[in-house]
C-alpha cells in the first residue's frame, strides 16, 4: 500500500451484541401504479427505522446478511468499485453471489477502474453488471455540443448516473450502497437502513457507521482486490474527467469536481438537500 493513502491508526473499538430485527418478506413495491417512486406509508417508515436502530451495532455480514433474507430476490447493488464497494462485494460472495450487483458505467470510467471489475469477478466469481446510458459518449457529446461535464456537470451526473440507475433499478425493492457517514456533511445522517424516496426504494448501507480505517484494514486482512489508483493518491475515484489525486491530509473527497462547489453526483442526496 502506497504511503500515499493516509487514514488513521486509530482501531475500532470492539461493539456489543445487540439483538437485529427478524427478517420478513420485505415486499415493499418501489413504484406505484402510473411508474413513478411511490411514497411508503408511515407504518413502513416507521418499520424501516426500527430495523435502522436494531442493525446500529450490527456487522456489515449480518446486516448484509439481514437484507438478503428480508428482500432477495429483490435486492441489488450498485457499485462505483470504490473500496467499501470492493468489501462489501467480499462479503456478499459468502453470503449470496446471486444478488445482482451493476456499475453505472458513464463512459468516462478510468481503465483501472474497469479491470478492477475482472479482478473482482476472477476472485469472487461475481461479475458486475455494466449499466450504460442510451448514448454513447460521443453521441451525448455531439448532442450537447461538446463535454457536458466541462459546461454543465450536475446535468452529466443526472444523465449518465441518476437515470441509468433509474432504469437498472426498475422492478427491485432494495438496493446497496457503500457510503459512509464520515465522508461528507450530506452523508453524516445516512441510516443503516432508510428509504430512497429519489428511487423509490429502501437504501441500505452496510458500512455507514465504518470509518476508512476500517474498510482499509478489511482490505488489508483479506487481500480485497482494490483501485491501482488509490495507490497513487485518489482515495476517491469517479470519472476521470472530473476526478484528481489529492494530498495527504485533504479531505477523501477534495479531488471530486476539484475547483466547484460541487461534492456528489446526487445519488446520495435526497432533493430536499440540494
Amino acid at each position: 500500500m502506497s504511503s500515499k493513502i493516509c487514514y488513521s491508526d486509530a482501531g475500532r473499538e470492539s461493539r456489543p451484541e445487540k439483538p437485529f430485527p427478524e427478517s420478513g418478506r420485505g415486499d415493499l413495491p418501489s413504484l406505484n401504479s402510473e411508474g413513478s417512486p411511490r411514497t411508503p406509508t408511515p407504518e413502513e417508515l416507521e418499520a424501516l427505522g426500527r430495523y435502522s436502530a436494531s442493525l446500529e451495532d450490527a456487522t456489515p455480514e449480518e446486516i448484509i446478511a439481514w437484507a438478503v433474507r428480508m428482500y432477495f430476490p429483490k435486492l441489488t447493488m450498485a457499485t462505483a468499485f470504490g473500496p467499501e464497494g470492493c468489501v462489501i462485494l467480499s462479503i456478499l460472495a459468502k453470503i449470496d453471489p446471486r444478488v445482482y450487483v451493476f456499475n453505472l458505467d458513464t463512459g468516462y470510467q478510468f481503465k483501472e477502474t474497469l479491470e478492477l471489475r475482472d479482478r473482482i469477478a476472477e476472485k469472487y466469481g461475481i461479475l458486475v453488471d455494466l449499466q450504460r446510458p442510451e448514448l454513447s459518449v460521443a453521441e451525448y457529446e455531439a448532442a450537447h455540443g461538446g463535454p457536458v461535464y466541462q459546461s454543465n456537470p450536475d446535468q452529466c451526473c443526472r444523465d449518465r448516473k441518476i437515470a441509468v440507475l433509474h432504469r437498472a433499478a426498475r422492478g427491485y425493492h432494495a438496493w446497496m450502497s457503500g457510503i459512509r457517514r464520515d465522508q461528507s456533511p450530506y452523508r453524516a445522517g445516512t441510516p443503516i437502513v432508510g428509504w430512497d424516496k429519489k428511487f423509490g426504494l429502501v437504501k441500505i448501507s452496510p458500512l455507514a457507521n465504518w470509518n476508512r480505517n476500517d474498510v482499509w484494514s478489511r482490505i488489508l486482512e483479506e487481500g480485497i482486490p482494490y483501485n491501482e489508483l488509490h495507490d497513487r493518491g485518489y482515495p476517491s475515484i469517479g470519472c476521470w474527467p472530473c476526478t484528481r489525486s489529492v494530498l495527504c491530509g485533504e479531505d477523501e473527497r477534495a479531488g471530486r469536481w476539484s475547483g466547484t462547489a460541487k461534492t456528489e453526483c446526487g445519488l446520495h442526496i435526497s432533493e430536499d438537500e440540494k
